[in-house]
């Protein structure tokens, strides 16, 4: 299986403090979120929260950067503004989110 490029970005900042709202990672990711035939929300596999260690993330396929630019640098530069902790992650592709 092929490897995917993805960056975590988590809801701590690089001082150490749980990141607020506590839906942030929800409404991020809700940029590129559809509602299903279900009534539920889905997310994209480009862009969708996740928790990691218990700690609020999301994750975002690199891929992104080139099917959605404006919305990758917006993700990339409130992490960066709101001083986020970010790392980039090699995950098989088809597999399932952390």
């Amino acid at each position: 299986m092929p490897l995917r490029k993805k960056i975590i970005v988590e809801g701590v900042t690089k001082e150490g403090r749980t990141f607020r709202p506590s839906d942030w990672a929800e409404r991020m990711s809700g940029a590129l979120s559809r509602f299903g035939y279900d009534h539920r929300i889905h997310y994209s596999p480009l862009l969708y929260p996740t928790t990691i260690n218990g700690i609020k993330c999301i994750t975002v396929d690199l891929q992104l950067r080139e099917t959605n630019p404006e919305v990758y640098k917006y993700i990339m530069s409130f992490a960066e503004t709101n001083h986020l902790n970010t790392y980039e992650i090699e995950e098989n592709e088809g597999a399932p989110a952390l």
